[in-house]
């Protein structure tokens, strides 16, 4: 077929001025394509471009350009042009689709972190129609069909898209000149853009899962189809990527949660994981850990009521903008609801007496049960529940005292994921949502605020535009696991809105009323997410410090058992969490028991360690798995408590 393409670069008279990245600038007619540019200046991206930016806007590299800018080339290594490549591909997903069941109708088919999506109005897709659309995703790549975007008036895409509701009711929702289409062959869909500018770019593409999904995510509409899926623009990355899932599969914190007897799910609680003994060790010692910085960083800790009066939701905001995200009930025809989050209970007890500038800052820690009314169909494991924990501390300060108390938030963050935890850290700045609450000018204030303090720090940050809290802006913190995944943590925001609602004061040194100013932090965030997180990242094999049976001791015959058993004790006296494995079993067997069980150290005792008091020691990461060391009990508990102590 013709390229569409081809032909924009002698479109029209009028210039226009494009900025390269390293500043150079180079005037081109209107009408010119990104394409073009590439082609003619910029060939180093002429095989691996996919979309560009101008300015702050993403562009389609086929669309004519009409005013100039600051050009950027994005490709698959952008996280932009990432997600447009998957999005992209969710369009390659639609059209197999329809090709093959007619009466499917389509709705929208994001990208998402990893891979993209489309949900579609059909019968639930059996694995063999999965296998047919999987194909002829493929066969429609290999046909290279062009991208064309289309803009459309209301009333076209209204007749184009006349026989589906899902897209009459979002053509409705928007307004004349902001409507647009792109096609590739015969297959057109409603979408704003950008897209890549060939079907034939996308060389490997597996659909990976089906759900159920509501349109719009909300209950009381129809329930959908939703098929998953991953592409790439290389085979390599493709195989690449299906080595790491087998690999996130064996790590799969639900299946070594379950076989370590460390927490479950079940179905008479969805959303609510079922901590076991050990799981409920690593869950104190992380709050253990986080109490005892809060002691050396200057919080009280406070306890909660996890129920509260409707009028204090409606105060805070949360009535308003996230009262669908919340379990409500009815207490004697009162409205209620439960905690979504500390806020709102921490401004009561700031509000409790009278507060002078003397008493700022004030940080309130508290570790009370939270619940969020999470949708069945997005709830996975640790990683996302209905009911969960966060460290979650609120910080009372006058603005004066934000940057400096920003600085100690900063410190505490790098104490804890980078010295602790070793973890490699992004920071995403998320500002003004649509649905916010507020002035504009405070929302500006806060942000800059927030910047201002990343800067000062030298934190590099993105922007996430839109992606704020409806009451503040936030600092979203990501970690990268040992799989090069990412996972959002931590989160610290920027409060002006809560204190005024809840008329939240103290008196200055002037004897007047100041509007106290809020930090809303969680560093670990959800301790259910930050285990679940942790547990795939170390693949099971958790720190000393964290692991529910850090020592097992093995004796290799009935008549070392009272020697071994003086030796638990006296580790366990001492604060080590130690097993006694005096089964009639072979020492081969009960070594594998414990490789399998994770344990840190595992000690043999024979008749060689009872004559000599001493123990034999085997490493759980050890490069050689016979390396052993034989040392006295007392040495050995000595390197434990030290290791113990460090959190290594």
């Amino acid at each position: 077929m013709s390229n569409p393409h081809k032909q924009h670069a002698s479109a029209a008279e009028a210039k226009i001025t494009i900025e390269f990245p390293d500043s150079t600038k180079k005037g081109y007619p209107s009408g010119v394509s990104v394409q073009y540019i590439i082609d003619n200046d910029l060939k180093r991206f002429k095989s691996d471009a996919l979309v560009a930016k101008l300015d702050d806007k993403l562009v389609d590299v086929f669309v004519p350009l009409r005013k100039g800018g600051k050009l950027k080339i994005l490709t698959f290594n952008d996280k932009e042009g990432k997600a447009v490549f998957w999005h992209s591909s969710s369009h390659l997903l639609a059209q197999a689709v329809v090709e093959l069941f007619p009466g499917a109708k389509l709705t929208i088919g994001p990208a998402v972190e990893d891979g993209f999506y489309y949900d579609i109005d059909h019968e639930p897709f059996t694995q063999e129609d999965m296998e047919k659309i999987e194909k002829r995703m493929r066969e429609i790549a290999a046909k290279d069909y062009m991208v064309e975007r289309l803009e459309l008036s209301k009333k076209e895409a209204m007749r184009l898209f006349g026989t589906n509701e899902y897209k009459l009711e979002l053509i409705d929702e928007m307004q004349d000149g902001e409507i647009s289409a792109y096609q590739q062959g015969n297959f057109i869909d409603l979408c704003r853009g950008p897209h890549i500018a060939s079907t034939g770019l996308i060389k490997a593409v597996k659909l990976t899962k089906i759900a159920g999904a509501y349109w719009r995510g909300n209950v009381k509409n129809k329930q959908l189809q939703r098929i998953y899926g991953i592409s790439f623009p290389g085979q390599k990355m493709m195989d690449e990527h299906l080595k790491m899932l087998a690999e996130a599969e064996r790590r799969d914190h639900r299946k070594l949660g379950k076989e370590l007897e460390w927490f479950t799910f079940m179905e008479e609680s969805p959303g609510a994981p079922f901590f076991f003994p050990k799981g409920t060790v690593i869950y104190n010692q992380l709050l253990a850990f986080i109490r005892e910085e809060y002691k050396k960083r200057g919080y009280q800790e406070v306890i909660t009521p996890l129920m509260y009066d409707k009028s204090i939701w409606i105060t805070s905001g949360h009535w308003e903008h996230y009262r669908e995200n919340m379990f409500t009930l009815k207490v004697e025809g009162k409205d209620f609801g439960l905690k979504s989050m500390n806020c709102p209970s921490h401004l009561l007890i700031y509000k409790s007496k009278s507060r002078s500038y003397k008493d700022l800052p004030l940080r309130i820690a508290d570790f009370a049960v939270l619940h969020r009314n999470e949708l069945s169909g997005v709830l996975g494991g640790l990683t996302r529940v209905r009911k969960f924990i966060q460290d979650d501390a609120h910080i009372f300060l006058a603005a004066e005292m934000i940057d400096d108390e920003m600085n100690k938030v900063f410190d505490f963050l790098n104490f804890i994921y980078k010295d602790t935890f070793n973890f490699e850290l992004s920071v995403e700045l998320s500002t003004r949502p649509e649905n916010f609450m507020g002035k504009i000018d405070t929302w500006n204030a806060a942000e800059d605020t927030l910047k201002k303090a990343l800067e000062n720090k030298a934190i590099k940050f993105n922007i996430n535009p839109g992606e704020g809290a409806f009451y503040g802006p936030k600092i979203d913190i990501h970690v990268k696991d040992a799989l090069g995944r990412n996972w959002q943590l931590g989160t610290i925001q920027l409060d002006f809105q809560q204190p005024e609602r809840f008329d939240a004061t103290y008196i200055g040194q002037d004897g007047q009323k100041h509007r106290v100013v809020m930090i809303h932090r969680a560093l670990l965030g959800s301790l259910e997410r930050f285990i679940g997180i942790l547990v795939e990242h170390y693949a099971g094999k958790l720190p000393l410090w964290l692991n529910p049976v850090q020592v097992k001791i093995l004796t290799v015959a009935d008549r070392f058992n009272e020697f071994a058993q003086k030796v638990k004790e006296q580790y366990e006296a001492a604060g080590i969490r130690a097993e006694l494995d005096d089964k009639s079993e072979s020492i081969s067997y009960k070594v594998r028991q414990a490789e399998l069980e994770k344990v840190n150290y595992v000690l043999v005792i024979g008749e060689k360690e009872v004559n000599s008091n001493t123990v034999t020691v085997r490493w759980r990461d050890s490069a050689n798995p016979r390396e052993t060391s034989v040392m006295s009990p007392d040495e050995f508990m000595g390197k434990a408590l030290d290791e113990i102590k460090a959190r290594k």
